[in-house]
């Protein structure tokens, strides 16, 4: 469920509390509006000054306590606390149940369906599922039943419980240790894309320096061939393969210059 959908579910009784001038008409209006089926954050409702004026009433007071508790208790408080305490209808029950269970699910590691059972009150484990899969059509949560671990496994919870008072210096802290986390996390992601990125030049200047070493065998490879080659043939003669003889057989003619100067020769 979104949070704008259950604050438009509280706005009547927001409208209603103006009128609530009498501790009495207070009262009822705590009753009707955590009795309601959508109602599920009570922040603005327990701040109305005609809600706190219960403060001051001795036969009331107790309602002030109970729309605290469905604020951002739980039924275990409840329980605790239940002598002091007007009763709970059927909706109120299912209710806090209900809120307690957004407030459980933040530990997702520890879903056991005895622990969620004690903390809810809970006598049988198909209490216990119907209560979660309530919840689940509500849209307060993402979960699915694993009754063969006896477990609820939950993937994502509603923000709909309000903060109980006193609670924002621990938020901060958990925030900030949380923050402290991402930036180790970070700088140890950046120290290892910095030894790849050294690791990748090196790689990339070996891999230049073993080209220029092969290059240069090579080169060395075929100057003794060349050499080789212009020993044998005299100066001034070039190497013809002659169609008629074997494969592999060549002979030796001279040059068109070195003709020229012998025909020269021969006229003196």
């Amino acid at each position: 469920m979104e949070q704008a959908k259950a604050l438009n579910a509280l706005e009547p009784f927001l409208a209603l509390s103006k009128a609530a001038t009498s501790p009495r008409a207070a009262a009822d209006l705590i009753v009707q509006a955590t009795s309601a089926p959508n109602t599920f954050v009570f922040a603005e409702l327990l701040q109305t000054p005609q809600v706190q004026a219960l403060a001051q009433s001795n036969a009331y007071r107790s309602h002030l306590k109970l729309l605290n508790i469905f604020s951002y208790g739980t039924y275990k408080d409840y329980l605790a606390l239940a002598s002091e305490l007007p009763s709970l209808n059927d909706a109120q029950i299912l209710k806090l149940r209900q809120l307690s269970l957004l407030t459980l699910a933040r530990d997702r590691e520890n879903l056991s369906y005895d622990r969620l059972q004690q903390a809810l009150n809970v006598s049988s484990a198909r209490q216990l599922e119907d209560l979660v899969i309530k919840a689940v059509y509500q849209d307060l949560l993402s979960a699915t039943l694993d009754p063969a671990r006896q477990t609820v496994r939950v993937t994502s919870v509603a923000p709909l419980r309000d903060l109980r008072p006193g609670s924002i210096p621990d938020l901060i802290s958990a925030l900030n240790k949380w923050s402290s986390r991402c930036t180790d996390t970070l700088g140890a992601i950046e120290g290892n894309m910095s030894k790849i990125r050294s690791t990748a030049v090196a790689r990339a200047a070996d891999e230049r320096a073993d080209k220029e070493n092969l290059r240069r065998l090579m080169a060395e490879l075929r100057e003794p061939d060349k050499s080789q080659d212009s020993s044998r043939r005299g100066p001034g003669k070039r190497v013809m393969v002659d169609q008629g003889v074997t494969s592999g057989e060549t002979m030796e003619v001279d040059d068109p210059d070195e003709q020229t100067k012998r025909a020269g020769k021969r006229k003196m």
